[in-house]
């Protein structure tokens, strides 16, 4: 496989409707909002749902969550030491690690653990740098955040007297509408360490465009997220014909002319600059 030769930048557009794309634990689980009101998603947790498809997709993936374990390690230590028995160097555990694992050939990893059980293995302290990465998605206009009070209607234990037990009181938040706006880029240098391929960047793309496929909860019924317009700018160079930031700076949103209180992604201006010799992929979302 041709490992990648020319430098990419991506803008994913979001449609939020009614849902809780990223809840912040420091904050009851609201959806999380910048200091001006704008709502944001972290790269982490992007980087989780690129991650889940990625397993849908058949990959092998380092960074597991719990409930979509599927080799039976415990823990990330456990699924290092145990699938990386031998290695004559640090920079030969990061080419087994990356040629092993998708989400490290693409994003990178930390592998710091201790000594384990067996004292004749030593540590492993190894850190590879990822050519794909995110920036957290910011929403384009401030959000207005809905919440409402849940109860409970059946007991979570029995009583003693076998009467119903007080119902639990609790909170759901949601963002009534939010226009979410995803950038990333993909390093070439990088990527000729990691080994990160065309095809890999294909299969990244295929992942932006279906983000939230699988990805439904109480939190994002089905249908209550949805990717607008991905754009990819495949560059002719290994460094790229311009900045990351100039490219991404092409795209500018903002409101139509009357709509006070958007509601749907028709309700903004979508404007486009032209960069002399790139032209960018525009693809749907599914």
């Amino acid at each position: 496989m041709k490992v990648l030769e020319n430098k990419i930048d991506f803008v994913v557009l979001v449609s939020v409707t009614n849902a809780n794309p990223n809840g912040d634990p420091l904050n009851g689980n609201r959806p999380r909002t910048t200091y001006t009101g704008n709502g944001e998603i972290s790269d982490v947790c992007i980087k989780r749902k690129l991650r889940n498809r990625l397993q849908d997709m058949g990959e092998s993936i380092f960074v597991q969550s719990d409930e979509r374990c599927d080799d039976g390690f415990n823990s990330l230590s456990e699924r290092a030491s145990k699938t990386i028995t031998a290695y004559d160097s640090k920079d030969d555990y990061a080419a087994q690690a990356c040629r092993k694992w998708f989400d490290v050939r693409a994003f990178g990893q930390v592998f710091a653990y201790k000594k384990g059980k067996d004292k004749d293995k030593e540590g492993v302290s190894v850190g590879v740098r990822g050519p794909v990465s995110i920036h957290q998605a910011i929403s384009v206009s401030p959000v207005d955040i809905n919440s409402m009070q849940i109860t409970k209607s059946v007991n979570s234990e029995p009583t003693e007297d076998g009467k119903k037990s007080s119902d639990t009181m609790g909170s759901k938040h949601m963002v009534e509408f939010g226009l979410y706006k995803i950038k990333g880029a993909i390093n070439v240098q990088l990527a000729e360490k990691t080994g990160f391929t065309e095809e890999d960047a294909e299969k990244i793309k295929e992942c932006l465009r279906t983000l939230f496929i699988n990805d439904s909860s109480s939190a994002r019924p089905d249908g209550s997220m949805e990717v607008v317009k991905l754009y990819w700018w495949k560059h002719n160079n290994k460094i790229g014909q311009y900045s990351s930031a100039k490219v991404h700076n092409t795209l500018q949103i903002s409101q139509r002319d009357g709509v006070t209180y958007p509601r749907s992604a028709q309700d903004y201006e979508i404007t486009l600059t032209a960069l002399e010799g790139l032209e960018p992929e525009m693809i749907d979302g599914i």
